[in-house]
């Protein structure tokens, strides 16, 4: 492996999303707190006790996998590599001489690919975890991938150090 000359980490950090989770892992654990362990019915039909256990598992659960969830990006002198763990154990290598085109753009992450994340939509795959900046990988087949970026400058001049200025658009 190469020495990178660009890399960058991202996760899911957004105050309105962590909010939202909490909220609802919030009532699920306070239903769960007020059933089992202070042995009141939460709620006018409440659910069995192993329920409850299932209701306060299920989105502590999702929350865990949530933020766990990173998007890794490098670039160098043989490709772009990309792992977002942990839907993805290993890095996947995307080599110079399979893209035909690589540049920076902006993008409509909702209309584009329906949101954020591990995402198929009209303009191929997208792996995001939040804004509207990516590094645009079309393949020799014509297949279209998408990083997002927080970087997209120092993403641009890493690929115009390497040469690749004139895959870019």
């Amino acid at each position: 492996m190469s020495k990178a000359l660009f890399t960058e980490k991202q996760r899911f950090r957004q105050i309105w999303l962590i909010v939202l989770l909490l909220g609802i892992a919030g009532v699920m654990v306070w239903g769960f707190v007020q059933q089992i362990i202070f042995g009141i019915p939460f709620g006018n039909n409440p659910a069995p006790d192993w329920m409850m256990y299932l209701m306060v598992l299920i989105p502590i659960s999702i929350f865990g996998f949530f933020f766990s969830l990173t998007l890794h990006t490098r670039v160098d002198k043989n490709g772009v590599s990309f792992r977002f763990f942990p839907v993805h154990r290993n890095d996947r290598l995307i080599k110079w001489e399979s893209i035909k085109r690589v540049y920076v753009r902006k993008y409509k992450p909702i209309a584009e690919y329906g949101g954020w994340g591990f995402r198929r939509g009209r303009s191929g795959i997208a792996y995001n975890t939040s804004g509207n900046m990516g590094l645009q990988i079309v393949l020799q087949d014509g297949k279209k991938i998408l990083l997002g970026t927080r970087n997209p400058g120092q993403l641009t001049r890493t690929l115009e150090k390497l040469g690749k200025s004139e895959l870019a658009n």
